[in-house]
């Protein structure tokens, strides 16, 4: 197996047959699979997914009984991975799957221990301004050039994901794997990717002022930590 790619999905049972349909559309080789993680839903997810996936031979899924955050879940599905690369998407069709397909032949003609992550375009200048500011004090903090750190898709080398210690289990979990892939020497490869508005359902944390506010709070204690933890290494 080439590749193996996580799709956390929490309540999403609108968008996954569209996300399914889209993968079966890009996907035409068999060294994919494509591992979606029932992340604790309370909608029929699980039914919809037990209902399509006979369709599609290269999806898979598993399933987190209790949500435990956006982290574990994909922490929980990156465990099933079988692809000597690995990664993640998201599942709400804002990152089209058609940029794994991107992503994988940047890494094929690559080789070796490389990370791949998007670099959103078209997002509403809110968010862009939202993104660098986080990006600014991320890089002025942690002493390493660090931007659009919740981009998707995110892929890299197994081996590297086996030498993690103590990933977060919340939103943090993408700066994680972002500071470690430079922090350990990975060639670090970003590519645009459109990232349009969501077609259904609502983001699970982007709500408003006071979620990005709780977003900050959490990824500004998770960066102390992280950096503590790094001078005890």
């Amino acid at each position: 197996m080439k590749l193996s790619i996580v799709v956390p999905c929490y309540n999403e049972e609108q968008n996954i047959p569209l996300i399914l349909e889209r993968f079966g559309e890009v996907i035409t080789r068999e060294d994919i699979e494509v591992i979606l993680v029932d992340n604790g839903s309370t909608d029929d997810s699980a039914l919809v997914l037990a209902e399509l996936l006979p369709k599609y031979p290269f999806a898979k899924t598993t399933r987190v009984e209790v949500n435990q955050g956006y982290g574990y879940g994909i922490l929980h599905g990156l465990k099933e991975c079988r692809g000597e690369y690995i990664g993640w998407t998201h599942a709400d069709m804002q990152t089209d799957p058609a940029d794994i397909l991107k992503a994988l032949a940047i890494i094929e003609q690559e080789q070796g221990l490389i990370f791949v992550k998007g670099n959103r375009q078209g997002r509403p200048l809110f968010d862009v301004f939202f993104t660098a500011g986080m990006s600014l004090f991320e890089t002025c903090y942690l002493h390493m050039k660090l931007y659009d750190i919740n981009a998707q898709p995110n892929l890299f080398p197994r081996v590297f994901f086996d030498g993690w210690k103590n990933p977060p289990h919340d939103f943090s979990l993408d700066l994680y794997a972002l500071y470690m892939a430079q922090r350990s020497g990975l060639k670090v490869i970003r590519f645009p990717v459109l990232f349009p508005e969501r077609i259904y359902g609502k983001s699970k944390w982007n709500t408003g002022f006071k979620s990005k506010w709780k977003f900050i709070k959490r990824t500004i204690e998770f960066s102390v930590k992280l950096k503590r933890e790094i001078k005890k290494s």
